[in-house]
């Protein structure tokens, strides 16, 4: 399964260790699902991850390295206004691109499209529901 989170899914998982969020990327880890990112998206999580969680420099460095060891990496030649925060609509053409089947979002306009040609957009909780198994 391919899939893009939002950039709050992976500030979550590196910032806030332990919670659904790091789960998520475990599933990424372990080789149930494929990330797909691009660019944009690892710029906004680093610029929120410097801003709101006072990160240095060197520690954004590294976190970029692990991001793009964590994930397939998709460079959008199509340029989207889906949305009105421009954010989100970088995500929706880093799903396009690469195919994804899933976007995992928390955004509550991103949720209320339900899907975007054909991806499906899911919770956090509901993406999960569908790749942990049972507990």
């Amino acid at each position: 399964m391919r899939v893009v989170f939002d950039s709050n899914v992976l500030v979550s998982a590196l910032a806030i260790p332990g919670g659904r969020a790091d789960r998520a990327v475990e599933s990424v880890l372990d080789g149930r699902v494929i990330l797909l990112l691009s660019k944009p998206i690892v710029g906004e999580i680093l610029g929120v991850l410097g801003r709101k969680f006072s990160r240095d420099t060197e520690e954004l460095s590294r976190l970029a390295v692990f991001l793009a060891d964590l994930a397939e990496f998709v460079a959008p030649t199509r340029r989207l206004q889906v949305l009105a925060d421009d954010p989100d609509n970088r995500v929706l053409e880093c799903a396009l691109t690469g195919g994804a089947g899933l976007i995992v979002t928390g955004d509550r306009a991103m949720l209320e499209l339900g899907e975007f040609e054909g991806i499906e957009i899911v919770t956090l909780r509901e993406f999960l529901r569908r790749v942990e198994p049972a507990r």
